[in-house]
């Protein structure tokens, strides 16, 4: 059973994301870290912010967003939060069009059909050249 097989993800997006992921054999945690981004007067935690994945090999912590306007504002704001508190945390959010592109470049189908094409992606050895180049710049 593959990693992605595992974890029953939050969006579809998620499960493709790690899906290509474990195809590239690019290790990956689902939602392992959850950051204080907010405190009341008390010193109460209001807010955390738990990325979608990180990827060890790269110390990058990665969220996507797929969504609607509203959400992607809502999320850049908590990505730059945690990278002020915590400025040894690399986190990096991949926008649609980015995601997208990676479905497409390497041979998925759009969020919304869920399955993988035949045939069409590119073999694991290039794996840190290209796709996690990609990720982690």
């Amino acid at each position: 059973m593959l990693p992605h097989e595992r974890v029953s993800f939050a969006h579809n997006s998620e499960r493709q994301f790690a899906k290509l992921l474990d195809f590239y054999q690019i290790e990956w945690d689902y939602e392992p870290t959850a950051f204080d981004i907010d405190w009341d007067v008390a010193g109460v935690v209001t807010h955390r912010f738990a990325p979608d994945f990180y990827l060890p090999e790269f110390d990058i912590y990665i969220e996507i967003t797929t969504l609607n306007q509203k959400l992607v504002t809502k999320k850049n704001r908590k990505v730059r939060r945690v990278t002020a508190l915590y400025p040894d945390v690399r986190c990096k959010i991949l926008y649609q069009r980015d995601y997208l592109n990676l479905l497409i470049k390497y041979g998925l189908e759009e969020p919304s059909q869920g399955s993988l094409l035949q045939g069409e992606m590119a073999t694991p050895p290039e794996r840190t050249s290209a796709l996690g180049s990609m990720l982690a710049g």
